[in-house]
């Protein structure tokens, strides 16, 4: 009888932790910059090989990135936000610097969290997505601090403060970098795709 008790106990256990755990998915497209030899044929890419893009989502259906809208600053302006935060589907957001989505090198990191962590997510990009929270400048906030600011708030990353997201997650690679070590060290799920050989991609 004991051991049947314990054998339910256990099941119920696994069912409220499956209930309780749900990922959040870490999109990055890589930077790059058109071989020599097709350069007639291939773009130039903002940002070149220190480029790239960086998006979140709970399904690759919806993946949320931050973007400039309207004049692009140079230096973050306080009180004109020329910035949005968009939903884009998994082929939209991997075509956005150009190319086609099978032909870009990109990586998922899957990251599990609570539903209590879920939830800020979701209400950050309801937020998020309604009235961006900063601007969108060259030496200011942009998708890689963007996306580190939205993982650090719902407790996935350590607090920055916003001029150390500026510097230190200056462009995509700098929180690539490090996501990729916590998921070596938590043993996250990654899925990644190389690229086609026209460009000439960033590396890790």
């Amino acid at each position: 009888m004991k051991v049947v008790l314990w054998g339910i106990c256990l099941l119920y256990a696994i069912e409220i932790n499956a209930q309780d755990t749900f990922f959040i998915e870490v999109h990055f497209l890589y930077g790059s910059k058109p071989k020599h030899t097709c350069r007639k044929t291939e773009d130039k890419w903002f940002g070149g090989m220190l480029g790239g893009h960086v998006g979140i989502g709970t399904d690759s259906g919806s993946i949320i990135n931050f973007v400039p809208n309207g004049r692009f600053h140079l230096i973050s302006h306080q009180h004109q936000k020329n910035s949005r935060f968009a939903i884009h589907s998994f082929t939209d957001f991997y075509e956005i610097m150009g190319g086609v989505c099978d032909s870009n090198k990109k990586m998922v990191i899957y990251i599990p969290v609570t539903a209590q962590q879920k939830m800020k997510f979701d209400s950050l990009k309801q937020a998020y997505t309604r009235t961006s929270p900063y601007d969108y400048a060259f030496f200011g906030m942009r998708c890689g601090a963007a996306a580190y600011d939205i993982l650090a708030q719902i407790g996935v990353l350590p607090v920055l403060s916003k001029r150390q997201l500026i510097y230190k997650i200056f462009y995509p690679k700098k929180l690539r970098k490090r996501l990729i070590q916590y998921a070596a060290s938590n043993k996250w799920k990654m899925k990644s795709a190389s690229g086609c050989l026209c460009r000439k991609w960033e590396s890790d």
